[in-house]
């Protein structure tokens, strides 16, 4: 009985890590830390999720540089990336690995390290 209860807990650890991964970059500091401790399959996959979302919020906020449009297309970008926020956090919610539609593939190989 005692292995089902630490089951439990790693399971509902590694809830908490997916979804403190989302929570800014001292939420992914904070879950890259405590995934350290005691690794799930879970924590790992949403981490490299986030570090992946978080990289990609980046190089789009270069947009806003572009004269005339890139106010608008930053704007769009911001929105594209709050939607990949929001079905990062729903998935780890519910316990899921669903990856975000069309570049999660590349952000689970790119950082496979973790």
């Amino acid at each position: 009985m005692d292995k089902n209860k630490m089951n439990l807990g790693d399971a509902n650890q590694g809830k908490t890590v997916a979804i403190v991964s989302y929570l800014t970059l001292i939420g992914l500091v904070a879950a890259l830390v405590m995934n350290n401790s005691n690794p799930t399959s879970l924590g790992r996959f949403h981490i490299r999720q986030s570090i992946g979302i978080t990289v990609f919020a980046m190089a789009l906020g270069t947009l806003s540089f572009i004269p005339g449009i890139g106010g608008i297309l930053s704007k769009v970008a911001g929105i594209i990336v709050l939607i990949a926020l929001v079905l990062g956090i729903l998935a780890a919610v519910n316990k899921q690995e669903k990856e975000v539609p069309v570049v999660d593939q590349f952000f689970q190989k790119w950082f496979s390290m973790i």
